[in-house]
């Protein structure tokens, strides 16, 4: 079946999420075009290009609807991600991983087999030297963005730091083309208020531009200047000297980016269809067959003001049940209880009975099946069947 086509054993024989096995993967597609043109006419009224992260989504059908003409840019976290958006047509890949020895030969075989740029991310002279050995055995310029630390969240390199330019010259001279610089605004998870969030964009912005600034003064080309996380691409009121935005979950969003302030619960696109399968009325729980080999173990909320649990509990038309959580998880079973301290009263859900279960982590959530059941809004019909990838 064409991944684009509806799956004929959802609309064509009526199924419903009454009909699903579960725990399944739902994906609700009108949340979702509402959440990519929100960012869209955003980052466009800001004149940057915005080049989305598919490695929450990784399906071809998500990519579609946010590039429903031509394949647009795109990034990407593993090179599995590379060459399944390669080979249904899409050929500006920012590969966003310092660039091993061996990951460096088989992104440059992609690019030789398909034609696709592929761009790579450094910030030693080591991968330099390494990503340059393998260009010459594969006859291709490599092209590479030197990482940023523009928040001291994870690796890269300070905008102020002589090694900056040491990594630049030692491309230059590996026959590494400089494709430009790029940052990643990780601290602004740990965020909460649009004051702090729009203060983190900025920086996000003036170190990202000082860095280009600087190797541009020492006579390398810096054509790309590449920013992104979701809260501060959402976040961002000035993108004067950058070129591209970079975001990735907001397509879904989730608990996390609700703690942060980028969404309201209405936004989260994705969620865990499970079913009850029993209880413990002296213990104030109900067990639903969805664990944490479906939610994930993400537990990214617990450091928020309000701990989500394993995950926000709805109906099975996607209201939320006020107060209800996944409190425990174990490898195929969820424990559903009201969050401590509070006053409301557990819903009657009766053996049999469906819930959905909204992400700590889209990402992660995500990336424990293998498709998406396609709904929209509290319509319980099961309008197609989008598969994802995994793997590295």
């Amino acid at each position: 079946m064409d991944a684009t086509q509806v799956d004929p054993e959802a609309q064509g024989n009526g199924l419903t999420i009454d009909g699903l096995v579960t725990p399944a993967l739902l994906l609700d597609e009108g949340k979702l075009e509402r959440n990519i043109e929100r960012l869209a006419k955003h980052v466009s009224g800001l004149g940057a290009v915005l080049r989305p992260h598919m490695k929450t989504a990784k399906s071809i059908d998500v990519a579609r609807r946010v590039f429903p003409g031509e394949p647009g840019p795109i990034t990407v976290s593993t090179l599995a991600e590379a060459e399944y958006f390669a080979e249904s047509g899409f050929t500006d890949i920012t590969y966003a991983v310092g660039i091993s020895p061996a990951a460096a030969v088989r992104g440059l075989n992609l690019s030789r087999r398909t034609g696709a740029n592929v761009k790579f991310l450094l910030d030693t002279v080591e991968q330099a030297d390494a990503l340059g050995e393998a260009g010459k055995k594969a006859g291709i310029t490599p092209s590479a963005f030197i990482e940023l630390d523009v928040d001291d969240h994870r690796g890269g390199l300070k905008p102020l730091d002589p090694a900056l330019v040491d990594v630049a010259n030692r491309m230059k001279a590996a026959g590494v083309e400089l494709a430009g610089v790029l940052s990643h605004a990780g601290e602004s998870y740990a965020l909460n208020t649009r004051e702090a969030l729009v203060a983190a964009a900025e920086n996000e912005r003036v170190a990202t531009v000082k860095a280009a600034d600087i190797l541009r003064a020492q006579g390398h080309a810096c054509p790309i200047v590449s920013l992104g996380s979701t809260p501060t691409a959402h976040f961002s009121e000035n993108l004067e000297g950058v070129t591209e935005v970079r975001a990735g979950v907001y397509m879904f969003f989730d608990l996390v980016q609700h703690g942060v302030g980028v969404c309201t619960l209405d936004d989260l696109a994705i969620s865990v269809l499970a079913t009850v399968v029993g209880a413990k009325p002296e213990k104030g729980w109900i067990l639903v067959d969805a664990g944490w080999m479906a939610l994930s173990r993400d537990r990214g909320t617990a450091s928020q003001e309000v701990d989500q649990g394993y995950g926000v509990v709805c109906d099975e038309k996607g209201h939320v049940y006020d107060d209800v959580i996944v409190s425990q998880a174990s490898q195929e079973h969820g424990i559903l209880a009201l969050r401590p301290g509070s006053t409301k009263t557990m819903p009657h859900l009766p053996i049999g009975s469906k819930v959905r279960i909204l992400p700590n982590h889209a990402c992660a959530m995500a990336a424990q099946h293998d498709f998406y059941s396609v709904v929209n809004g509290d319509s319980p019909a099961i309008r197609a069947r989008w598969p994802r990838i995994r793997g590295w």
